[in-house]
């Protein structure tokens, strides 16, 4: 069964950066497509970044672009997402998934993701 885990929310300060991770068990991670999404409290969730298993292209939404960045080390079956010069709209519950179609290029629609991981809290305050 494919699973996805998150990892690296915290409370960070506006200005500050945080590290996620997205890990995979029971799957090698760098056959899948994998974007990151995220959802604050009475919003939709919405597509943050992602990178194509195929040729590891990237796609990142306006607003996070040129502050996150997305990697994946498959040697460690793992993704990631940098996240600098946090802002207080960056707050939300975020999430890693998994397109279901080996090798596809990636999109920032959940509707491309079939697996998904149980999200994890970044709240940037003072």
């Amino acid at each position: 069964q494919l699973q996805l885990v998150e990892s690296g929310g915290d409370l960070v300060q506006p200005g500050g950066s945080l590290r996620l991770s997205c890990a995979a068990n029971g799957f090698t991670l760098d056959y899948y497509t994998i974007g990151w999404f995220r959802q604050a409290p009475g919003k939709e969730r919405d597509g943050v970044s992602c990178i194509s298993s195929s040729n590891g292209s990237t796609n990142y939404a306006d607003s996070v672009k040129g502050r996150f960045t997305i990697s994946r080390d498959d040697a460690k079956n793992t993704v990631y997402l940098q996240m600098n010069s946090l802002k207080p709209e960056d707050s939300a519950v975020y999430y890693c998934a998994a397109d279901g179609i080996l090798f596809r290029l990636c999109v920032l629609g959940i509707y491309a993701y079939d697996y998904w991981g149980q999200g994890t809290q970044v709240t940037v305050s003072s």
